[in-house]
């Protein structure tokens, strides 16, 4: 059996990597991995995908940047001939990113399987483009493997065959267990001067945050207010910076709150595990706070990943002044929820994947 892996941004290749590894020790299948090109990112360097532990991309497309409908359009243009020339017995998608979407329906078009992992995940706002791509890919996907109960629970509700959907648990959290000792000795707060357990970590890009002049100058007020507290160190996104900056914004210079270039995905690991707590509008840093066990103010009216939520430590503060100030205080006198670990976030998750693809397609 041979197998397309999927990746179009930065996160992909995180989630991608610990099947990689764990197809490699088998010898009943055969993968490639492809990389559309969606999202330029001087991260994904050969550096990069030694510390995955995985090759470099076998197929790089280089599709660029674009609107969602083109960029579809140009991954659709570009991946198509590579699935009807190599003809994979099955292309595995991973998250929610146009790529995702754009592979799903290349597969269906050309009558080979596709797989989606993180299926079933649900925001219920439209207006999110990730939304779009995860009800269009789960609808042509021939194996739904969900990483929470909640995403079960929506493909039945949306009419998905049993035989199709499997909870297999969050294969990022298998990157982040394989990582983290190598995190924990990074330490990179330290290299910033800041104490254990003494900061916090903010990370921002989404366009309900970033994207409305009065949304981010009032983020951005309230967050420099909280830095009085505890220093917050800020990893901007390219997009939130260059957004600032058009609406005559200043990022720097906002009290203790530490603007830093963007880290790789150790050095962010890095940052959680010793922080107080995180601030995000980051799906996957949801998890990832929720995993290490670190208070989380998720800085958006909805999650696609309610179990973070019900069982994890973040809790829903939007862009609201309020609700963030009396979250934080809670963080800062210890009231802040636990949580609790999660059922198949065990590092397994890969492994429970590749006997699915033997066994079901």
């Amino acid at each position: 059996m041979k197998v397309h892996l999927i990746a179009g941004a930065r996160p992909n290749f995180v989630k991608l990597a610990p099947l990689a590894h764990t197809l490699r020790e088998r010898d009943d299948i055969d993968y490639e991995i492809v990389h559309t090109g969606q999202h330029y990112d001087d991260a994904l360097s050969g550096s990069f995908f030694r510390v995955l532990d995985i090759p470099a991309p076998d197929i790089d497309l280089g599709v660029g940047s674009a609107s969602q409908p083109v960029q579809v359009a140009r991954i659709l243009e570009a991946i198509e001939p590579v699935f009807a020339e190599r003809r994979p017995d099955a292309v595995v998608v991973f998250g929610d990113v146009n790529s995702t979407m754009a592979a799903a329906f290349a597969a269906a078009s050309l009558q080979i399987p596709s797989v989606h992992v993180e299926a079933g995940l649900r925001s219920f706002d439209r207006a999110m483009p990730e939304e779009i791509n995860r009800v269009v890919a789960d609808s042509l996907a021939s194996l739904l493997l969900a990483s929470e109960p909640s995403g079960v629970a929506n493909l039945e509700r949306e009419g998905a065959s049993p035989d199709r959907v499997h909870l297999v648990g969050n294969i990022m959290i298998d990157s982040l267990k394989r990582l983290l000792p190598e995190a924990e000795d990074r330490r990179v707060h330290d290299e910033l001067g800041l104490e254990q357990g003494g900061y916090g970590f903010l990370t921002m890009h989404r366009p309900s945050n970033v994207d409305d002049p009065s949304t981010l100058a009032g983020l951005l007020d309230v967050l420099e207010e909280l830095s009085a507290t505890m220093p917050l160190v800020f990893p901007i996104h390219p997009r939130t910076r260059k957004n600032a900056e058009s609406f005559g914004l200043s990022v720097d210079g906002r009290g203790q709150l530490l603007v830093v270039p963007p880290v790789d995905y150790v050095g962010s690991l890095s940052l959680q595990r010793h922080a107080a707590v995180v601030l995000t509008d980051s799906g996957g840093i949801q998890e990832e706070s929720t995993c290490l066990g670190v208070p989380c103010l998720t800085l958006r009216d909805n999650t696609e990943r309610p179990i973070t939520v019900e069982q994890g430590t973040s809790t829903l503060v939007g862009n609201d002044s309020g609700r963030i100030r009396s979250a934080f205080a809670e963080v800062v006198d210890g009231s802040y929820k636990k949580g609790q670990e999660i059922e198949l976030w065990d590092g397994q998750a890969a492994g429970r994947i590749a006997d699915l693809l033997t066994s079901r397609l």
